[in-house]
């Protein structure tokens, strides 16, 4: 609306913040983005599958932690184990890493599971995929990645 908003000058934009399915996801399972993250659609709607693989190529060797939104679709059923295949290039097998289905709605769901796991996970359009880095782990349920200092 913003784009769009400089060939309508006269009308006038209100802005709501709203909390996003990374951050609410993620307050359900914990803090899995509790420090440096990637945000990364895997839709190729609007951005080339080979863009999309770039970032979460770099995104892995960096070491960051990962939220992906649009893992998969009925056009795009795989995409979630080629990023998985991709991310295991460069993170362990065993990375923590976890689902949060239908976020905020009936039948929400959540399920934290290792990397290779989540390879062969059937997601879909409402699910929000959180990927771990080196230093993410489990603690009484939660997962978490923790910020690099202790209180």
């Amino acid at each position: 609306a913003i784009e769009m908003s400089k060939e309508y000058p006269s009308v006038r934009l209100d802005i709501v913040p709203g909390v996003t399915a990374a951050l609410s996801g993620g307050a359900l399972l914990g803090a899995p983005l509790g420090h440096d993250f990637a945000l990364i659609s895997l839709s190729d709607l609007l951005t080339p599958l080979d863009l999309i693989k770039k970032r979460i190529r770099l995104a892995s060797e960096g070491d960051f932690a990962i939220c992906i939104y649009n893992p998969s679709s009925i056009k795009r059923a795989e995409y979630l184990k080629t990023a998985c295949e991709i991310m295991l290039e460069f993170k362990d097998k065993n990375t923590v890493c976890a689902v949060v289905k239908n976020i905020g709605r009936d039948g929400e769901e959540k399920k934290i599971m290792t990397l290779e796991e989540l390879k062969e996970y059937k997601a879909d359009m409402f699910t929000t995929v959180f990927v771990g880095n080196s230093k993410t782990y489990m603690v009484n349920g939660f997962m978490v990645t923790p910020r690099g200092y202790v209180i």
